[in-house]
């Protein structure tokens, strides 16, 4: 029959439609190439060219937001602190003996500070001489040396900072300087006058940044390659312009913007130092002699200008390489396309011709003719298929219909055992340790579907305990096999390794080898040491853990990718844990948890709750979680659980005969 209906192809005469629908369908398709592929390419590469160097410049003020906030966040520090220990200094004026603790507080609990000093008016304590100024600077991450400054050979009574700061009797920063002990440490102040009780200015407090220290901060390949004039780099500027942080380390304080500016056709270089207003500006400069694109940003709690100097024949090139990389492929592609698509539509059009004929020869009644076969698996085949449906019997689709029954039982069944395997994985007997009461511990983990891919995990060795929680990329089935293979890898290397970050490196080599599914895993992996109240932690990408105790603040978190994504050096972190304080951990499901209005519970409600159960004194595990669980399920309402909810609380109840930081401290 096939062979038949070839035949009556080849024949010339009877055929009503001369010009063929593959025809028609390849001259329209090569007549819209010509016309949409042509002259709109060239207006594409123009555009892709503009587009290139807009993209660019954007992309300068992305890399610039994210230095920006290093350098606020430093700045804020060091302000925040000064102006919270001021008043401190000033209630202990009637012990100058307790100062020197104050300064050396403050370095401990301020890792940016370099160090600090309260410089004295003339005579102040008659006891102490005619110069005192308690000092305390840090040596190394854990030595911090205080000390007495202030003599005729040091004489900061005359300085030229100290007058100022008397005199104006309000907070500056000061011009940056080289200071220290050694007279040779690139420094910059904040400054704080000092009252009485009558309300008089009788010591100024200098808190000090070291400029070396905050240009390793903002390091970039420029840093590591000084000569290279092709590199972007960051800068700091005061406003006077001088240089507060540069890759060239010779020029910070030595010299100032204005001077390496050897063009500036709009004049906006001294724009630039004064402008405060708090919004980033851009714009085009000469800066040793090299054409750059300055992208600036005023500097919040500081008058300082940050910038990133970005050369604009790199963005030339980018722009030219992305241009000539698109016109390749669109040129070789229009070729590809106009060669092959002649075939490729008559090819592709034979099988309509041969059904035309076989749908023809059924309506002039022979409903037994056998349609053509067709190899393809598109709309056509889906037309033949539509022909022999038609003959079929409601008996079939019956059966088709117990069938499908019987198979979404069956997954079901399978279902709710894989359910039973996961929750049989995780801690289910609570307390944990009865024996002990040094520990407490509580956790709880309701899955969106059947199985889910959430975790938590924790068990006592050597008088430490280990745990962890985590939340899979996506649900059900492949994110409850993620979930137990973390769950397997965290028990068995954290019985050999007892670092928190180890622990997550060796899980992320394991996980994101051969993960052709790319999904990962965030993770909050800790160790407290149950003798000392150690805690070392690790953060994988995870929410931050609650303190509860005296008060209720976040665990500082580093960044940290998933686990599973790619290779990543993760940082530790530690802190001591006051007796009776409650970590409490948890997954999004608790703080990005929905309601019918589609809005989140929310981490000011965590928090708030948190502050209601500790003002109660029922912040223990098992309340604390019972109480979070009840709010965000009432909350939600009748809105379906969108995602798993786990949570994990545990309370350290050993208690110390030596005091313990708070948690204000950690």
């Amino acid at each position: 029959m096939f062979k038949n209906l070839l035949n009556i192809f080849r024949k010339k005469s009877t055929n009503p439609y001369p010009i063929s629908f593959g025809k028609r369908l390849t001259r329209r398709i090569m007549l819209l190439m010509l016309i949409f592929m042509g002259i709109p390419t060239l207006l594409l590469f123009w555009t892709s060219f503009k587009a290139t160097d807009y993209a660019s410049k954007l992309f300068t003020k992305e890399l610039l937001s994210g230095k920006y906030e290093t350098v606020r966040r430093i700045a804020s520090d060091v302000y925040v602190a000064s102006v919270n220990t001021a008043p401190y200094i000033e209630d202990n004026l009637d012990n100058p003996d307790k100062l020197y603790d104050i300064m050396e507080g403050m370095l401990r609990t301020n890792t940016r500070i370099r160090s600090c000093g309260i410089s004295f008016v003339a005579d102040y304590y008659p006891q102490k001489g005619h110069w005192f100024c308690p000092y305390a600077v840090r040596r190394d991450s854990v030595t911090i040396e205080t000390m007495t400054v202030g003599n005729a050979d040091h004489d900061y009574l005359h300085e030229d900072w100290f007058v100022e700061a008397v005199a104006k009797d309000s907070s500056y920063w000061s011009t940056p300087f080289f200071g220290g002990t050694d007279g040779q440490t690139a420094l910059v102040s904040y400054l704080v006058p000092i009252h009485d009780r009558q309300q008089r200015v009788v010591a100024v407090l200098g808190v000090d940044m070291s400029l070396i220290w905050f240009s390793e901060k903002l390091e970039t390949l420029r840093s590591k390659d000084k000569d290279n004039e092709f590199l972007p780099y960051f800068f700091v500027v005061d406003s006077a312009g001088t240089f507060l942080s540069h890759p060239i380390q010779e020029r910070i304080i030595h010299q100032k913007l204005q001077d390496n500016v050897t063009a500036d056709p709009d004049g906006v270089c001294p724009k630039i130092l004064k402008s405060r207003e708090d919004k980033t500006s851009s714009q085009e400069l000469s800066v040793d002699d090299v054409e750059v694109f300055v992208t600036t940003h005023p500097v919040k709690y500081a008058p300082w200008t940050i910038g990133l100097a970005f050369p604009t024949v790199l963005m030339d090139i980018l722009s030219y390489l992305f241009v000539v990389f698109m016109s390749f492929f669109i040129i070789i592609g229009m070729l590809v396309v106009m060669a092959a698509g002649r075939s490729a539509i008559r090819k592709a059009s034979l099988p309509i011709r041969l059904l035309a004929l076989s749908a023809n020869d059924v309506a002039k009644g022979n409903f037994n003719s056998h349609l053509p076969p067709m190899k393809s698996r598109d709309e056509i085949h889906q037309l033949r298929d539509s022909f022999e449906k038609m003959q079929q019997s409601l008996s079939d689709y019956t059966e088709q219909l117990k069938t499908t029954t019987a198979e979404k039982a069956t997954i079901e069944s399978e279902l709710n055992i894989a359910h039973s395997i996961q929750m049989s994985m995780l801690p289910k007997t609570f307390p944990p340790y009865p024996e002990r009461d040094d520990i407490d511990i509580y956790g709880q983990l309701t899955p969106a579907r059947a199985v889910g891919g959430d975790l938590f995990d924790f068990y006592i060795r050597d008088e430490k305990l280990f745990f962890c929680i985590g939340d899979v990329s996506g649900k059900g089935v492949p994110a409850s096999m993620f979930m137990a293979v973390a769950r397997s890898l965290f028990r068995n290397v954290s019985a050999h390794v007892p670092e928190p970050h180890i622990i997550a490196k060796a899980l992320n080599e394991s996980m994101s080898d051969g993960n052709e599914m790319n999904m990962f895993v965030t993770m909050f992996i800790g160790v407290l040491d149950l003798q000392t109240g150690h805690l070392s932690y690790c953060n994988a990408g995870h929410d931050a853990p609650l303190l509860i105790g005296q008060g209720v603040g976040v665990l500082p978190c580093e960044s940290n990718l998933p686990i599973g994504l790619m290779d990543w050096n993760f940082v530790m972190q530690e802190t001591t844990i006051v007796p009776g304080t409650t970590i409490f951990l948890f997954t999004d499901g608790l703080n990005e948890a929905e309601n019918a209005l589609h809005q989140q519970f929310g981490d000011e409600r965590i928090l708030q709750l948190a502050e209601e159960q500790l003002a109660k004194g029922e912040y223990q595990p098992m309340p604390l979680i019972q109480r979070m669980s009840a709010a965000v399920h009432f909350f939600a309402g009748a809105a379906e659980q969108s995602d798993d909810l786990t949570m994990l609380a545990i309370q350290y109840k050993k208690e110390y005969s030596e005091p313990q930081f708070s948690i204000n401290n950690v």
